[in-house]
Order: C-alpha cells, then structure tokens, then sequence
C-alpha cells in the first residue's frame, strides 16, 4: 500500500541514540508511516542498528540538508516529515499531520520542548514556540513537514551546512502556502545547551540568526557555530 506519510530521519554516528527513537517510531510504522534513515557515513553502527527497524537506509552524501533531500527522493509518501535524531514524536503523529494537512495546510510544525539539565530549558522552548508561531519560521527541531509537491517545487532544502530549515520556511512563506503550528509537543534533547551552557548558548543561535538575516553566508555562519 502507498505510504500517505513519510519520515525521513538524517543520521550521523547516532548509535547511542538510535534503539530508542526506533522503537518508539514503530507503531507508526505499524500504521503505514514509511521511515527511511538517510545516514551521512556514520562509523559506529548506526545504518546496522536502524536496517531492521525502518523502511529503508539509504547512504546519503553528509550535510543534514543533503541527507534530508536524498531521504525526500526515495520517499513514496505524499507529506514528508523531517525527523533530526535527537527529537521524539507524539504517539499520535500521524494523525496529527494528516488532519492538519486534510484541513488544507501544505506545511507545518510541533510545537517542542526540550529535554535537559538547565531551568532555561521551558524558557527556551517557550519562546521558540511563540516565535516561530509569530513569525512563520520553524526549526528542524520542531519536526517539519510539508506535502511533497510543495516541497518537489521548491527544489527541496537549500544545499547549505546551517539554517536550511530557515530558508525552507521563508521560501514556503513567500509562496504564501497555508501553513499548521501544532500545539502538541515533540521532545528534543537540550544537549548542546547542557554542554556549552544555557546562556551561552542562547546569545550564540541568536547571533547567528541575526547575521544570517543581514545576509552572511551560510557557510560563515556554520564555521562560527563549530
């Protein structure tokens, strides 16, 4: 039977992480969500991991843009759901989508909170959710979808090493494509707050984000994130 949805889930030396989201992505698939693991060559045993608990793992070239379009291209469902490894779905996912998608919105995103040490976190996720409510700009954290024909017509995410899922958004928004913010939350780790600290960490996204809206590269922008 043809898949209606598909998660397309970019990988990369996620082993540890692997065996929990997988098997918590399995009803879904009992339901006919197609998944696919687009992996970047990973060298701990990710793709093994993955290859019972999915539909497919396809060898992607690395670059979570990259992977996520080569995942798009085998994909048969008619939405597409962007799924990083580090974010867990509702258990009600795909009924979620379908419903906001069956109401006439082309693309979408979950509301999101973050799982970590640090009392930012709420904060932090309070306030990604407002502003990407206000604004119309989503993150991959927040597990983006979008109906493959939307996505087919604007050649996919843009081939950039950072804040492809941004310039997805804005190329979806001047299309002036109805879209879905989704209250239900998807959880996502807040390592990278734990590990280079909470404030840190704020003031540097928002310092990339504000270079990026001038105009910097995305390339600038990666090297400075790393």
């Amino acid at each position: 039977m043809q898949p209606v949805l598909s998660l397309v889930i970019p990988v990369l030396n996620e082993a540890a992480r692997l065996p929990t989201l997988l098997a918590a992505l399995q009803p879904l698939r009992a339901r006919g969500v197609e998944l696919i693991v687009a992996d970047g060559g990973s060298v701990d045993c990710s793709r093994e991991l993955a290859a019972p608990f999915v539909d497919r793992v396809l060898d992607a070239p690395r670059g979570r843009a990259r992977q996520m379009n080569a995942g798009a291209v085998q994909a048969r469902g008619e939405v597409l759901l962007f799924l990083h490894a580090d974010t867990t779905l509702p258990p009600e996912t795909d009924a979620l989508v379908l419903r906001a998608v069956a109401a006439g919105a082309a693309w979408g995103r979950f509301d999101v909170r973050i799982a970590g040490r640090s009392g930012w976190l709420p904060i932090v996720a309070f306030c990604m959710n407002h502003r990407s409510r206000w604004t119309g700009i989503a993150t991959g954290d927040q597990a983006m979808f979008v109906r493959r024909a939307a996505f087919d017509q604007l050649g996919g995410f843009p081939d950039q090493p950072l804040m492809e899922d941004i310039e997805l958004c804005k190329r979806l928004l001047a299309r002036r494509l109805p879209r879905a913010c989704l209250r239900e939350r998807v959880t996502t780790s807040g390592r990278r707050w734990d590990e280079r600290g909470p404030l840190r960490t704020i003031l540097l996204m928002w310092q990339l984000r504000w270079r990026y809206w001038r105009g910097a590269s995305a390339q600038s922008i990666w090297e400075a994130y790393r």
